[in-house]
C-alpha cells in the first residue's frame, strides 16, 4: 500500500520512496556506528577519569612533556570549558584541554592531553596527511553548504555536469574524513609512544588504560567516515537515478 501511495505521487513520490529505503539501508546503520562509538568514548572516558597516574602529572604537564619531548617551544597550553572539548589550534599555537583534563592526575587526561600535543608535534613537524588535511577543509566546507544545492539546481535545469559538480563538491566530506583517519592514529601513536619514553605513566596497566580510551575516540572518526561515505552513496544513487528517469 504504501509504495502505491507514493508512486500517485509521480515521479516525486518515487523520488522520496528510493530516498527513504536509502537512508535506512545505508545511512541508518552508520548512524548507529557512530552512537555506538561515542557511546564507548563516554564509557572509557568515564572509567579512566576515575582512575589516576601514579606519576602525578596533570594532563597539563603530561602534553607540556610531549612539547618538550618534541623540542616544541611555542605552543601554549590553555584551560577550555566544555566535557572532552580538548583541541591544539594551529592558528594560535594553543592547546587548549578541557576542565576535566587541564588539571587532572587521571589515566584519560594524561592520554586526551599528549593525543593533542601530539598534533602540535604533527604541525611542527610539517607531518603530510595534516597538511593535505588543511589544504582541503575550505573546499569540504563548500561542499558542505553548496554540494547537494547544486546538484538539486542541476536536476531541476536539466544540467547535468552541474549534478556532477555538486556531488564532487560533497564527496570532499567523505575525502576530508578519509584524510583525517591517519592523522588522528598518528596523533594516539605518538602520544603513547611519548608516554611509554618518558614515564608519564609508570606500568603497563596506565598504559593500557590511556590505549583504551585513544581507540575508542579512534572509532569515532571511522564512524564518522562512515556516515560520510552512506550519504554519499546514497545521494550518487539517487541523483544518477533520477537523471537516467529525465533522459
Amino acid at each position: 500500500m504504501l509504495p502505491q501511495l507514493f508512486m500517485s505521487f509521480g515521479g516525486y513520490g518515487s523520488y522520496y520512496l528510493e530516498s527513504y529505503w536509502l537512508y535506512i539501508v545505508l545511512v541508518i546503520p552508520a548512524l548507529i556506528l557512530s552512537l555506538v562509538a561515542q557511546a564507548a568514548v563516554k564509557k572509557s572516558y568515564a572509567k579512566m577519569s576515575k582512575v589516576y597516574s601514579k606519576s602525578g602529572y596533570s594532563g597539563a604537564q603530561a602534553a607540556d612533556a610531549v612539547l618538550k619531548y618534541y623540542g616544541i617551544t611555542n605552543v601554549r597550553i590553555e584551560q577550555c570549558s566544555g566535557k572532552l572539548s580538548d583541541h591544539y589550534d594551529p592558528r594560535s599555537n594553543v592547546i587548549r584541554l578541557s576542565e576535566g583534563v587541564y588539571s587532572s592526575t587521571s589515566i584519560a587526561a594524561i592520554g586526551i592531553a599528549c593525543h593533542e600535543a601530539g598534533h602540535a608535534a604533527q604541525h611542527a613537524q610539517g607531518y603530510v596527511p595534516i597538511r593535505m588535511r588543511n589544504a582541503i577543509l575550505p573546499v569540504c566546507k563548500i561542499g558542505s553548504y553548496a554540494g547537494i544545492p547544486l546538484a538539486f539546481l542541476g536536476l531541476a535545469l536539466g544540467f547535468e555536469p552541474l549534478v556532477a559538480i555538486g556531488l564532487l563538491l560533497y564527496a570532499f566530506i567523505a575525502v576530508f574524513q578519509l584524510a583525517t583517519l591517519p592523522v588522528e592514529l598518528n596523533a594516539s601513536s605518538r602520544a603513547l609512544a611519548v608516554i611509554e619514553d618518558t614515564g608519564l605513566l609508570k606500568n603497563e596497566e596506565e598504559l593500557k588504560g590511556a590505549r583504551s580510551v585513544l581507540k575508542s575516540a579512534a572509532w569515532t572518526y571511522v564512524a564518522a567516515l562512515a556516515v560520510s561515505l552512506a550519504n554519499l552513496l546514497r545521494f550518487i544513487i539517487l541523483f544518477t537515478s533520477k537523471t537516467r528517469r529525465r533522459r
